[in-house]
């Protein structure tokens, strides 16, 4: 049998045909590990060879494939590929079609999972500086979840019951599947522009990996860390960890929990205020006697400071003492009128008697007012001098050459200009009232 003449492409084609053909070659599971891993940004395509210990084979993934991948490929992961074999006609060198991929020992969820909080870790966006605090009296409570799930019925009931002060706004969003975290991330910056809220709690019940995996996309990460409220993250059970429980304000455990860390007991809050009512009406009452006291001291310090205060806090008690004694003679005598008949000279004598002792203490009261009053003083020739604050002038040291003065006098009042002020000396007596020279104004 002659040899058939082909051509190189004609011989690819052939040797093409016949490995598609093969039926054990179109869905094989191969172990390796990725080297010369090459991500062609511009296409989407994924290039690398999978080796062992003694030989290699190159390999490609296509965009429709690579997208779905949970995690990224590095050079040196050992991995196990779904895939199908071919010839690459144009080079003439066989390769590995991969339409699936999963990492060797973790799963890729997992894998995912790590990978990112490493990237976000180094990043910051787990640092506790950046942790926003919670406020511990919210009006406002935004709340991210899924509107017909079991999460928003445990929030509403437990902020009912412990601080139903409290507005609560609910910003609907899918939870899982497709499309869950793009809907998150919009109602999430939908209460940060519109609902004034103090606190916004993010969250879901629990579910399976795959249910939960919504909460560790990136993108979510980034809109929890820039979000300017605060944000509390309640995914799942609390075994349950998400990426956005490392990057939200606070963690809770579960929703449930999240809504009792937003809200304030209400009985323990109105303990908290009668309490506080009563140590302000306690230090209201020190203070209040404190003043009562201040005010007290400040009275009799002025007092002491004005004899004509004195002088008139005298004749009122005089003055009061006379009212009573003419109201007590009144009465003693018309006591002595109805008794008249009984014994009209006794009577006399006995109101007499009365008489006399009220005159008595009315003038030993006169004379102590009398010896107690300046104006005695005044009119044994002395004065006072006061200067245009009305303080009494004591020293010639608190006045200057120029100072206006009143002097007063038992029989009235002089307005003078001092000339000079002599200071006292042991071995001299001053002059001129003991205030220095003056001239009558």
């Amino acid at each position: 049998m002659t040899n058939s003449m082909l051509s190189v492409s004609q011989l690819n084609r052939y040797v093409k045909a016949l490995l598609d053909e093969n039926k054990l070659l179109t869905r094989l599971l191969v172990k390796g590990e990725i080297s010369n891993l090459s991500d062609h940004y511009s296409s989407g395509h994924l290039y690398f060879s999978l080796k062992d210990a003694g030989a290699s084979v190159r390999a490609v993934m296509f965009k429709s494939y690579a997208q779905q991948l949970r995690f990224r490929l590095r050079n040196g992961q050992t991995v196990i590929v779904s895939c199908s074999v071919s010839l690459y006609e144009r080079d003439g060198t066989y390769q590995l079609y991969v339409y699936d991929l999963q990492p060797d020992g973790a799963g890729a969820l997992a894998l995912a999972f790590q990978q990112l909080k490493e990237k976000l870790a180094g990043e910051g966006l787990f640092a506790p500086e950046h942790k926003k605090p919670i406020p511990p009296l919210p009006q406002t409570v935004g709340v991210v979840t899924s509107a017909s799930g079991a999460a928003l019925q445990d929030i509403l009931n437990i902020l009912g019951r412990r601080y139903p002060l409290a507005r609560v706004v609910l910003a609907p969003a899918l939870v899982q599947g497709e499309g869950a975290s793009d809907s998150l991330i919009a109602a999430l910056c939908a209460l940060n522009e519109q609902a004034d809220c103090d606190v916004i709690i993010l969250g879901r019940g629990g579910g399976s990996a795959e249910d939960l995996w919504a909460f560790n996309s990136e993108a979510l990460a980034r809109a929890i860390y820039n979000s300017a409220v605060p944000v509390i993250s309640a995914v799942g059970h609390e075994t349950d960890f998400t990426i956005a429980d490392f990057v939200a304000d606070l963690r809770a455990p579960t929703p449930s929990a999240a809504a009792e860390l937003v809200s304030p007991d209400l009985s323990d809050l109105r303990e908290e205020l009668s309490g506080l009512q009563v140590r302000i009406e306690e230090l209201l009452e020190r203070r209040l006697a404190r003043l009562s006291q201040q005010l007290e001291l400040y009275r009799s310090h002025r007092a002491l400071q004005s004899p004509v205060a004195v002088v008139a806090r005298y004749e009122q008690r005089l003055q009061r003492n006379r009212c009573r004694l003419v109201s007590a003679l009144d009465i003693r005598l018309r006591e002595g009128e109805h008794r008249l008949q009984n014994g009209r000279s006794g009577l006399a004598a006995a109101g007499r008697a009365v008489l006399r002792t009220r005159e008595q203490q009315l003038a030993g009261r006169a004379r102590l007012l009398g010896s107690l009053s300046p104006l005695n003083v005044l009119a044994r020739g002395y004065a006072i001098a006061f200067d245009q604050n009305e303080k009494t002038v004591t020293d010639s040291a608190a006045v200057q050459p120029g100072d206006r003065l009143h002097i007063r006098l038992a029989r009235g009042e002089l307005a003078v200009k001092v000339i000079e002020a002599a200071k006292e000396k042991s071995d001299e007596k001053t002059t001129d009232a003991g205030a220095g020279d003056a001239t009558a104004g």
